[in-house]
């Protein structure tokens, strides 16, 4: 039985890459951090608690990190865990610098000291690219990194070093760039799920408006699901390597949410109002994922579209916002 570590393992990916490495029959760990209202900080993963191995810590305790790695000896692990809202990075930077970046160090240390046959993760971002964009109208592999935010940055250094660790130490170091993706797991106010919730509440009668930032920014949004499956295939590859996983299709915020109020039959120009306090200091316009390195490396396909995944997180907001 392989054994995997994840931190991040209550957040929306670290939940369905559980799931799906229970199914192939792994034993699995991962870390949470600790809270004061403890009722939410596992909701995501209540159902799979019977057969996880979940204990407290966090990416800043090293000597956390490597006591709990020495003990388990894990064959695969995935650093998912991050202070992983983009506009809140402006808020919190150097917490997000310390998280992001130092914390993927931390991880780093603790794997090259107590376990260094085992297998790395790294959860690196689409955001590093921020403005660059190739002349084909993607970002791939091989795109500059020009980041827009502090969250980008953090993310850029925790690429970096994690390919310097590869190369320093011969260690199994990969990077999954992963694009954006989303499903009903995805926090609320993360701007697909806080659209469809906000439309659904408005649909029930429970709100008026819904407020917003940018709308006129366009990214590559795909499934979780599909997301995690590629993480699997990417620390696997018997060649450490870095990867762009997305869909390769691209839609504005303003598309994704005149998509979701006709999808429930509302007019979004009714109800939707643009509040400066979502915009960020600098904003990132355009992301389109080049994930053709993937697709020939692994034949990956995502299975969800576009429509597929919104119409998905309709539905579950529909059944669960009880009036």
């Amino acid at each position: 039985m392989k054994k995997a570590f994840i931190t991040g393992i209550n957040g929306q990916d670290g939940s369905y890459l559980t799931e799906y490495l229970l199914k192939l029959g792994y034993e699995v760990h991962g870390i949470i951090r600790r809270n004061s209202v403890p009722e939410h900080q596992q909701s995501r993963i209540d159902f799979l608690r019977k057969d996880l191995h979940v204990s407290y810590g966090d990416l800043l305790d090293v000597s956390g990190l490597e006591r709990l790695l020495k003990n388990i000896q894990p064959d695969e692990i995935y650093n998912l865990a991050a202070q992983s809202h983009v506009r809140i990075s402006f808020d919190v930077p150097q917490f997000t610098a310390q998280v992001n970046a130092l914390g993927a160090l931390n991880l780093l240390e603790a794997f090259r000291n107590t376990c260094p046959d085992s297998k790395y993760y790294q959860a690196s971002s689409s955001e590093m690219f921020g403005t660059s964009i190739g002349e084909n109208g993607y970002q791939s592999e091989t795109t500059p990194l020009n980041p827009t935010s502090p969250y980008g940055c953090a993310k850029v250094f925790a690429f970096n070093i994690t390919r310097n660790y590869r190369k320093s130490y011969k260690l199994h170091a990969v990077n999954g760039i992963l694009f954006n993706h989303e499903s009903p797991r995805r926090g609320s106010n993360f701007v697909t799920n806080k659209v469809v919730k906000g439309a659904v509440m408005i649909k029930k009668g429970l709100a008026t408006k819904l407020e917003l930032g940018n709308m006129d920014s366009y990214r590559d949004w795909g499934h979780s699901k599909d997301y995690v499956r590629a993480m699997h295939m990417i620390i696997n590859h018997n060649i450490p390597d870095d990867f762009v996983v997305a869909t390769g299709q691209t839609h504005s915020v303003r598309e994704m949410t005149d998509y979701v109020f006709s999808k429930l039959g509302l007019d979004y120009k009714k109800f939707v109002i643009q509040n400066p306090i979502f915009l960020r200091p600098e904003e990132l316009p355009y992301l389109r994922g080049d994930s053709s390195k993937l697709r020939k490396t692994f034949d990956w396909t995502p299975e969800y579209t576009f429509n597929a995944l919104m119409d998905e997180m309709i539905d579950f907001w529909m059944e669960n916002i009880k009036i």
